[in-house]
């Protein structure tokens, strides 16, 4: 069975193979969406539309499920804000399938101020 590493709560979970890593977590008592958006009705509810559920992938990208449509949609045009500078290792926890071990950090903060917002997108150029 697949094994999560939440960085954050310093918890460790088993699940089945190809469970979701939103459905997965919420059973565990792991928190994914901040301050109010974690009440139903107040986040898109799994369908990798108000990206609250993100989630940077430190370790085991190659063990859960490929980005589709939806979440890249939702990470590079809606939200794409909150995913910069983790560009790669951001993920929706509502459109993740887990297959394998993977280390997570839930509610990572935006980079607003941080030094890789104000870079340039294409710095070899």
């Amino acid at each position: 069975m697949p094994k999560i590493t939440f960085v954050t709560e310093k918890k460790e979970i088993e699940v089945p193979a190809g469970s979701n890593l939103r459905d997965e977590s919420r059973k565990a008592g792991v928190e994914l969406h901040p301050w109010i958006f974690k009440y139903p009705g107040l986040n898109c509810m799994g369908n990798g539309i108000c990206a609250t559920c993100r989630v940077l992938v430190k370790q085991g990208m190659d063990n859960l499920s490929k980005k589709g449509i939806v979440e890249k949609l939702s990470l590079n045009t809606i939200h794409a804000f909150e995913s910069i500078g983790h560009e790669d290792e951001m993920r929706l926890a509502c459109q993740c399938t887990v297959n394998g071990d993977c280390t997570i950090e839930t509610k990572p903060p935006m980079n607003i101020s941080g030094e890789t917002f104000w870079q340039k997108p294409y710095p070899n150029r």
